[in-house]
Formats: C-alpha cells, structure tokens, sequence
C-alpha cells in the first residue's frame, strides 16, 4: 500500500507527466478487462459455461448409473421386463383391464 501511496504523490506532484500514466493505465484495464481475447469477461463467462457444463456431466453420470442398475434388473430378473411393459407403457395382457388413477 506504501508503494500505491509513493506512485500517486509522484503522479500528484507531476500533473504533466499524470495524465500519460492515468491514461496509460485506464487504457490497459479496458483492454485487459473488455477487449482483449482473455478478456476479464471472457473469463467469467467461460467460469459460467464450465460450472453448467460440470453440472450437467453430474446429471447425466447419475442418469447413467440409475440406467445401468435397470438394465442389470432386467438381465437377471425375467419379470422386470413384463413389469415395466406394464407400468411405463401401460401394456396388458388380452384378457386384462388397466385403470389408471391420475393423482393430480
């Protein structure tokens, strides 16, 4: 902080020579902080999409899981395939009636 302190009593007591440095230092923030392709923007924004992206890769390894351990049920047990039938896609056999309560 000292060092901050020095630097602007140096640019205080040299007007002319100030405006070069404030000008010089405001022109580095807008390049560094807007317009550069590393921008401070830029960067936020990638910290954003690759939070999502994390996210998602979450989602879908937990999908993933609860997918393998169906498809293990269905390999081993030889009803989980009729009882799915029946409850997702609302199959029968001929000679059944289906009722399907709606719990709104």
């Amino acid at each position: 902080m000292d060092k901050v302190k020095s630097f602007w009593s140096f640019l205080c007591r040299h007007k002319r020579w100030a405006n070069k440095y404030v000008i010089t230092l405001v022109l580095f923030v807008v390049v560094v902080g807007f317009l550069d392709e590393n921008s401070l923007v830029r960067r936020m924004q990638y910290m954003r999409e690759e939070n999502r992206l994390l996210d998602e890769i979450e989602r879908y390894s937990a999908e993933y899981e609860k997918n393998t351990i169906k498809l293990q049920e269905l390999s081993v047990d030889s009803g989980a395939i009729e009882r799915i039938a029946r409850e997702k896609y609302l199959m029968k056999k001929p000679d059944e009636d289906i009722y399907v309560f709606d719990e709104k």
